[in-house]
Protein backbone atom coordinates (compact mmCIF):
# COMPACT_ATOMS: atom_id res chain seq x y z
CA UNK A 1 0.00 0.00 0.00
CA UNK A 2 1.05 3.62 -0.45
CA UNK A 3 2.84 5.13 2.57
CA UNK A 4 1.04 7.71 4.68
CA UNK A 5 2.06 11.34 4.04
CA UNK A 6 0.75 13.77 6.62
CA UNK A 7 1.58 16.74 8.80
CA UNK A 8 1.05 17.09 12.52
CA UNK A 9 1.93 20.77 12.87
CA UNK A 10 -0.52 22.88 14.84
CA UNK A 11 -0.22 25.75 12.33
CA UNK A 12 -0.68 23.49 9.31
CA UNK A 13 1.74 21.73 7.00
CA UNK A 14 4.82 23.63 5.91
CA UNK A 15 7.12 21.21 4.09
CA UNK A 16 4.22 19.02 2.94
CA UNK A 17 1.84 21.91 2.28
CA UNK A 18 1.55 21.28 -1.46
CA UNK A 19 1.89 17.50 -1.47
CA UNK A 20 -1.31 16.06 -2.85
CA UNK A 21 -2.62 19.55 -3.74
CA UNK A 22 -0.51 20.50 -6.75
CA UNK A 23 -0.03 18.71 -10.04
CA UNK A 24 3.70 17.93 -9.90
CA UNK A 25 3.97 18.21 -13.69
CA UNK A 26 2.38 21.67 -13.91
CA UNK A 27 4.11 24.98 -13.24
CA UNK A 28 0.72 26.74 -13.32
CA UNK A 29 -0.54 24.47 -10.55
CA UNK A 30 2.53 25.29 -8.47
CA UNK A 31 2.13 29.03 -9.10
CA UNK A 32 -1.45 28.81 -7.82
CA UNK A 33 -0.14 27.57 -4.44
CA UNK A 34 2.28 30.44 -3.67
CA UNK A 35 4.81 29.15 -6.13
CA UNK A 36 7.69 31.54 -6.85
CA UNK A 37 6.47 34.09 -4.30
CA UNK A 38 9.60 33.32 -2.29
CA UNK A 39 11.96 33.90 -5.22
CA UNK A 40 10.29 37.24 -5.99
CA UNK A 41 10.59 38.21 -2.31
CA UNK A 42 14.23 37.11 -2.19
CA UNK A 43 15.12 39.25 -5.20
CA UNK A 44 13.37 42.24 -3.63
CA UNK A 45 15.20 41.71 -0.30
CA UNK A 46 18.63 41.14 -1.83
CA UNK A 47 21.23 38.43 -1.20
CA UNK A 48 22.54 39.73 2.14
CA UNK A 49 19.06 39.98 3.64
CA UNK A 50 18.17 36.47 2.52
CA UNK A 51 21.31 35.00 4.06
CA UNK A 52 20.65 36.96 7.26
CA UNK A 53 17.16 35.45 7.42
CA UNK A 54 18.46 31.90 6.95
CA UNK A 55 21.03 32.52 9.70
CA UNK A 56 18.59 34.21 12.09
CA UNK A 57 16.06 31.43 11.57
CA UNK A 58 18.60 28.92 12.84
CA UNK A 59 18.07 26.57 9.90
CA UNK A 60 20.33 23.54 10.23
CA UNK A 61 20.93 20.75 7.74
CA UNK A 62 18.31 18.00 7.66
CA UNK A 63 20.58 15.42 6.05
CA UNK A 64 22.31 14.24 9.22
CA UNK A 65 25.24 16.59 9.91
CA UNK A 66 22.96 19.43 11.15
CA UNK A 67 25.40 22.13 9.99
CA UNK A 68 23.98 25.71 10.08
CA UNK A 69 22.83 26.56 6.56
CA UNK A 70 23.45 30.28 6.99
CA UNK A 71 27.13 29.68 7.78
CA UNK A 72 27.55 27.75 4.52
CA UNK A 73 25.70 30.38 2.49
CA UNK A 74 27.65 33.29 3.98
CA UNK A 75 30.94 31.48 3.52
CA UNK A 76 30.33 31.07 -0.20
CA UNK A 77 28.78 34.49 -0.74
CA UNK A 78 32.03 36.03 0.50
CA UNK A 79 34.01 34.28 -2.25
CA UNK A 80 34.72 36.49 -5.27
CA UNK A 81 35.18 33.89 -8.02
CA UNK A 82 33.11 34.37 -11.17
CA UNK A 83 31.82 30.79 -11.16
CA UNK A 84 30.14 29.31 -8.09
CA UNK A 85 27.77 26.39 -7.54
CA UNK A 86 24.79 25.38 -5.43
CA UNK A 87 23.95 21.68 -5.20
CA UNK A 88 20.84 19.87 -4.01
CA UNK A 89 21.97 16.57 -2.51
CA UNK A 90 19.12 14.21 -3.43
CA UNK A 91 21.21 11.04 -3.19
CA UNK A 92 18.92 9.77 -0.45
CA UNK A 93 20.61 6.42 0.18
CA UNK A 94 20.44 6.11 3.99
CA UNK A 95 18.40 2.94 4.69
CA UNK A 96 14.94 3.83 5.95
CA UNK A 97 14.97 7.35 4.47
CA UNK A 98 12.42 8.34 1.81
CA UNK A 99 11.31 11.87 2.71
CA UNK A 100 13.23 13.62 -0.07
CA UNK A 101 11.74 11.18 -2.56
CA UNK A 102 8.25 12.24 -1.47
CA UNK A 103 9.11 15.94 -1.81
CA UNK A 104 10.64 15.53 -5.29
CA UNK A 105 7.86 13.31 -6.62
CA UNK A 106 5.00 15.45 -5.34
CA UNK A 107 6.43 19.00 -5.23
CA UNK A 108 9.39 19.21 -7.63
CA UNK A 109 8.98 22.90 -8.51
CA UNK A 110 9.58 23.78 -4.85
CA UNK A 111 13.01 22.17 -5.08
CA UNK A 112 13.82 24.14 -8.22
CA UNK A 113 12.64 27.40 -6.63
CA UNK A 114 14.49 26.88 -3.35
CA UNK A 115 17.73 25.94 -5.12
CA UNK A 116 17.35 29.06 -7.26
CA UNK A 117 17.02 31.18 -4.11
CA UNK A 118 20.17 29.55 -2.72
CA UNK A 119 21.94 30.43 -5.95
CA UNK A 120 20.74 34.03 -5.86
CA UNK A 121 21.71 34.55 -2.22
CA UNK A 122 25.21 33.14 -2.65
CA UNK A 123 25.95 34.57 -6.09
CA UNK A 124 26.07 31.18 -7.80
CA UNK A 125 25.92 30.78 -11.56
CA UNK A 126 25.34 27.02 -11.70
CA UNK A 127 22.85 24.81 -9.88
CA UNK A 128 22.92 21.01 -9.70
CA UNK A 129 20.46 18.40 -8.48
CA UNK A 130 22.13 15.04 -7.83
CA UNK A 131 19.37 12.42 -7.56
CA UNK A 132 19.61 8.82 -6.46
CA UNK A 133 19.40 6.58 -9.53
CA UNK A 134 16.77 4.36 -7.91
CA UNK A 135 14.22 7.22 -7.98
CA UNK A 136 12.96 7.18 -11.61
CA UNK A 137 9.75 9.13 -10.93
CA UNK A 138 11.57 11.81 -8.93
CA UNK A 139 14.16 12.12 -11.70
CA UNK A 140 11.45 12.54 -14.34
CA UNK A 141 9.52 15.13 -12.36
CA UNK A 142 12.51 17.22 -11.31
CA UNK A 143 13.81 17.24 -14.88
CA UNK A 144 10.40 18.39 -16.09
CA UNK A 145 10.26 21.10 -13.41
CA UNK A 146 13.69 22.40 -14.47
CA UNK A 147 12.62 22.44 -18.12
CA UNK A 148 9.32 24.22 -17.35
CA UNK A 149 11.06 26.82 -15.19
CA UNK A 150 13.57 27.45 -17.95
CA UNK A 151 10.81 27.82 -20.57
CA UNK A 152 9.07 30.36 -18.35
CA UNK A 153 12.15 32.51 -17.75
CA UNK A 154 12.55 31.33 -14.15
CA UNK A 155 15.91 29.84 -15.04
CA UNK A 156 18.44 31.11 -17.55
CA UNK A 157 19.33 34.72 -18.29
CA UNK A 158 18.12 37.77 -16.32
CA UNK A 159 15.78 35.85 -14.01
CA UNK A 160 12.73 37.98 -13.11
CA UNK A 161 14.53 41.07 -14.34
CA UNK A 162 17.21 40.76 -11.68
CA UNK A 163 20.13 40.89 -14.11
CA UNK A 164 21.28 37.56 -12.64
CA UNK A 165 21.87 34.45 -14.79
CA UNK A 166 21.45 30.99 -13.29
CA UNK A 167 20.59 27.53 -14.54
CA UNK A 168 20.19 24.02 -13.09
CA UNK A 169 21.39 20.66 -14.35
CA UNK A 170 20.08 17.32 -13.09
CA UNK A 171 22.59 14.50 -12.60
CA UNK A 172 21.66 10.92 -11.71
CA UNK A 173 23.66 8.68 -9.40
CA UNK A 174 24.47 5.02 -10.07
CA UNK A 175 23.62 3.44 -6.74
CA UNK A 176 26.73 4.36 -4.73
CA UNK A 177 25.87 5.06 -1.08
CA UNK A 178 29.15 6.92 -0.62
CA UNK A 179 28.04 9.57 -3.13
CA UNK A 180 25.70 10.94 -0.49
CA UNK A 181 28.85 12.35 1.14
CA UNK A 182 29.23 15.81 -0.33
CA UNK A 183 32.77 15.61 -1.68
CA UNK A 184 32.22 12.12 -3.13
CA UNK A 185 29.15 13.59 -4.84
CA UNK A 186 31.34 16.32 -6.36
CA UNK A 187 33.73 13.68 -7.70
CA UNK A 188 30.80 11.81 -9.25
CA UNK A 189 29.49 14.91 -11.04
CA UNK A 190 32.99 15.60 -12.34
CA UNK A 191 33.19 12.08 -13.78
CA UNK A 192 35.55 10.56 -11.22
CA UNK A 193 35.17 7.64 -8.83
CA UNK A 194 32.87 8.56 -5.96
CA UNK A 195 35.34 8.83 -3.11
CA UNK A 196 35.44 11.44 -0.32
CA UNK A 197 38.05 14.15 -0.48
CA UNK A 198 40.24 15.23 2.39
CA UNK A 199 38.96 18.34 4.21
CA UNK A 200 40.09 21.10 4.51
CA UNK A 201 39.76 22.79 2.10
CA UNK A 202 36.00 22.96 2.51
CA UNK A 203 33.38 23.13 -0.27
CA UNK A 204 32.56 26.80 0.31
CA UNK A 205 35.99 27.65 -1.10
CA UNK A 206 37.01 24.48 -3.01
CA UNK A 207 34.00 22.39 -3.93
CA UNK A 208 32.62 21.25 -7.27
CA UNK A 209 35.28 21.68 -9.99
CA UNK A 210 37.45 23.10 -7.18
CA UNK A 211 35.21 26.19 -7.14
CA UNK A 212 33.10 27.64 -4.29
CA UNK A 213 30.06 25.43 -3.63
CA UNK A 214 27.12 25.26 -1.25
CA UNK A 215 25.44 21.87 -0.89
CA UNK A 216 22.21 21.21 1.03
CA UNK A 217 19.85 18.27 1.04
CA UNK A 218 16.31 18.50 -0.30
CA UNK A 219 14.46 18.90 3.01
CA UNK A 220 16.84 21.66 4.11
CA UNK A 221 16.18 23.60 0.91
CA UNK A 222 12.39 23.28 1.26
CA UNK A 223 12.62 25.15 4.58
CA UNK A 224 14.11 28.13 2.73
CA UNK A 225 10.75 28.83 1.05
CA UNK A 226 9.00 28.94 4.43
CA UNK A 227 11.58 31.30 5.92
CA UNK A 228 11.56 33.73 2.98
CA UNK A 229 7.76 33.68 2.57
CA UNK A 230 6.64 33.88 6.20
CA UNK A 231 9.61 35.26 8.08
CA UNK A 232 12.12 34.28 10.72
CA UNK A 233 9.77 34.63 13.69
CA UNK A 234 7.22 32.26 12.22
CA UNK A 235 9.87 29.66 11.50
CA UNK A 236 11.36 29.96 14.98
CA UNK A 237 7.89 29.61 16.55
CA UNK A 238 8.06 25.96 15.49
CA UNK A 239 10.44 23.71 17.44
CA UNK A 240 12.91 24.65 20.17
CA UNK A 241 15.35 27.50 20.62
CA UNK A 242 18.31 25.50 19.29
CA UNK A 243 16.32 23.32 16.89
CA UNK A 244 13.91 25.55 15.01
CA UNK A 245 11.37 24.64 12.37
CA UNK A 246 9.51 21.54 11.21
CA UNK A 247 11.07 18.14 10.59
CA UNK A 248 10.15 15.16 8.43
CA UNK A 249 10.31 11.66 9.92
CA UNK A 250 10.30 8.41 7.95
CA UNK A 251 8.38 5.72 9.80
CA UNK A 252 8.92 2.12 8.70
CA UNK A 253 9.27 -1.42 9.98
CA UNK A 254 6.80 -2.83 12.50
CA UNK A 255 4.62 0.28 12.55
CA UNK A 256 0.88 0.40 11.85
CA UNK A 257 1.02 3.16 9.22
CA UNK A 258 4.44 3.55 7.56
CA UNK A 259 5.03 6.89 5.89
CA UNK A 260 6.46 10.41 6.01
CA UNK A 261 5.24 12.54 8.91
CA UNK A 262 5.86 16.25 9.47
CA UNK A 263 6.24 17.31 13.11
CA UNK A 264 7.69 20.31 14.93
CA UNK A 265 11.25 19.80 16.15
CA UNK A 266 10.98 18.72 19.78
CA UNK A 267 8.22 16.17 19.26
CA UNK A 268 8.89 13.06 21.33
CA UNK A 269 9.46 9.57 19.99
CA UNK A 270 6.26 8.49 21.73
CA UNK A 271 4.26 11.17 19.90
CA UNK A 272 5.84 10.23 16.56
CA UNK A 273 4.88 6.58 17.05
CA UNK A 274 1.35 7.48 18.16
CA UNK A 275 0.82 9.59 15.02
CA UNK A 276 1.73 6.54 12.95
CA UNK A 277 -0.73 4.32 14.78
CA UNK A 278 1.77 2.66 17.08
CA UNK A 279 3.04 -0.86 16.62
CA UNK A 280 1.60 -3.01 13.85
CA UNK A 281 -0.62 -5.95 14.84
CA UNK A 282 -0.37 -5.06 18.55
CA UNK A 283 3.18 -6.38 18.60
CA UNK A 284 5.62 -5.62 21.39
CA UNK A 285 8.38 -3.12 20.70
CA UNK A 286 11.91 -4.52 20.87
CA UNK A 287 13.95 -1.57 19.60
CA UNK A 288 13.90 1.50 17.34
CA UNK A 289 16.61 2.35 14.84
CA UNK A 290 16.80 6.14 15.04
CA UNK A 291 18.53 8.14 12.33
CA UNK A 292 19.09 5.36 9.80
CA UNK A 293 21.67 2.62 9.48
CA UNK A 294 24.33 5.12 10.54
CA UNK A 295 22.22 6.07 13.55
CA UNK A 296 21.48 4.43 16.89
CA UNK A 297 19.30 1.66 18.33
CA UNK A 298 17.17 2.92 21.22
CA UNK A 299 14.70 1.19 23.53
CA UNK A 300 11.46 2.26 25.21
CA UNK A 301 13.36 4.13 27.93
CA UNK A 302 13.84 6.95 25.40
CA UNK A 303 10.25 7.18 24.16
CA UNK A 304 9.85 10.57 25.83
CA UNK A 305 13.06 11.94 24.33
CA UNK A 306 12.42 15.26 22.53
CA UNK A 307 13.66 14.89 18.97
CA UNK A 308 15.89 17.94 18.78
CA UNK A 309 19.55 18.24 17.87
CA UNK A 310 20.49 19.13 21.43
CA UNK A 311 18.41 16.49 23.24
CA UNK A 312 19.46 13.60 21.01
CA UNK A 313 23.09 14.67 21.32
CA UNK A 314 22.79 14.75 25.13
CA UNK A 315 21.27 11.26 25.07
CA UNK A 316 24.17 9.97 22.97
CA UNK A 317 22.01 9.10 19.97
CA UNK A 318 21.60 10.54 16.49
CA UNK A 319 18.62 12.23 14.87
CA UNK A 320 20.34 11.68 11.53
CA UNK A 321 18.12 11.86 8.47
CA UNK A 322 14.87 11.43 10.38
CA UNK A 323 14.56 7.63 10.22
CA UNK A 324 12.37 5.92 12.83
CA UNK A 325 12.46 2.18 12.06
CA UNK A 326 10.60 -0.11 14.47
CA UNK A 327 11.44 -3.72 15.30
CA UNK A 328 9.12 -6.01 17.26
CA UNK A 329 9.89 -8.94 19.55
CA UNK A 330 10.25 -11.34 16.59
CA UNK A 331 13.17 -9.41 15.04
CA UNK A 332 16.49 -11.26 14.83
CA UNK A 333 18.82 -8.46 15.90
CA UNK A 334 21.99 -10.46 15.24
CA UNK A 335 20.90 -10.86 11.62
CA UNK A 336 19.86 -7.20 11.34
CA UNK A 337 23.14 -5.87 12.73
CA UNK A 338 25.03 -8.26 10.48
CA UNK A 339 23.19 -6.94 7.43
CA UNK A 340 23.94 -3.35 8.44
CA UNK A 341 27.61 -4.23 8.82
CA UNK A 342 27.63 -5.87 5.37
CA UNK A 343 25.95 -2.79 3.92
CA UNK A 344 28.64 -0.46 5.21
CA UNK A 345 31.41 -2.86 4.22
Amino acid sequence: SEPVIESHLASGARLLARVGKVDPSSLDSYLAERGYQALNAAIEQGPDAVIASISDAGLRGRGGAAFPAGVKWRGMADQKQSRKHVVANADESEPGTFKDRVLMEHDPFALVESLTIAGFATGATDGWVYIRGEYPLAIERVRNAVAEARRSGLLGEDILGSGWDFDIEVRVGAGAYICGEETALFNSIEGFRGEPRQKPPFPTTHGLFNEPTVINNVETLFNVLDIVNDGVDHFRSIGSEASAGPRLFCLSGAVARPGVYEHPMGVTLRQVLAAAGGMAHEAQLKTILLGGAAGSFVNDSLLDLPLTFEDTRSAGVSLGSGVVMLFDETADMVDIVGRITEFFA
